[in-house]
């Protein structure tokens, strides 16, 4: 929801475009304003006065599953066990990667619409690179394996699990690939 209350109507607009917004990420079809406002029955103004642009909704479509992955990192970084931690935050993000279409495309861009994103991502990077670090010193994880290294290999298992499982299997799919990478990054 937008930062500042709305009046009863302009936030049932800005539902009303998020939803319709979210059905068209999850079948695949890119987001365009002009064609949300014919969609949801409203003028362009209205939606470009909500979201001034594609990315930012898109963003939005993102943020509640960007919350919850920086939610659960936070709460990995309490585990005692610092490989138990880290394995439980890269299955969670990959989960994640594969059943919310918004996310990869937000995930991955270079730059940002709204701050809050920046924000959440800058997040997701800080708490990945810690849990990296505390597995590293207890010796459980590779010491040669960087956390700009966690990013390409996770949208590698997201991707894999994307193209080979089926809407059905992805998650499942996803974490047997995870569980493989995983092997690989531990110390044995």
């Amino acid at each position: 929801m937008p930062t500042s209350p709305l009046r009863k109507d302009a936030a049932r607009n800005w539902e009303r475009i998020v939803a319709v917004a979210r059905e068209l990420v999850d079948e695949g079809t890119p987001l365009q304003l002009n064609d949300i406002a014919r969609r949801v029955q409203m003028g362009v103004g209205t939606v470009y006065r909500h979201f001034p642009t594609a990315e930012a909704l898109l963003e939005t479509l993102a943020t509640p599953t960007l919350e919850a992955l920086v939610a659960h990192g936070e709460g990995a970084l309490a585990d005692d066990d610092p490989g138990r931690a880290l394995a439980g935050f890269l299955t969670r993000t990959i989960e994640a990667q594969v059943t919310d279409a918004a996310l990869p495309p937000v995930a991955a861009a270079p730059t940002d619409a709204l701050p809050r994103t920046t924000e959440l991502k800058e997040a997701m990077w800080s708490i990945g690179s810690q849990l990296l670090g505390r597995a590293q010193e207890a010796e459980v994880v590779r010491a040669d394996l960087t956390s700009a290294d966690l990013v390409p290999l996770m949208c590698g298992v997201a991707f894999a699990a994307t193209v080979h499982g089926g809407p059905d299997s992805r998650v499942e799919t996803a974490r047997r690939y995870l569980t493989t990478l995983l092997e690989g990054l531990y110390v044995h």
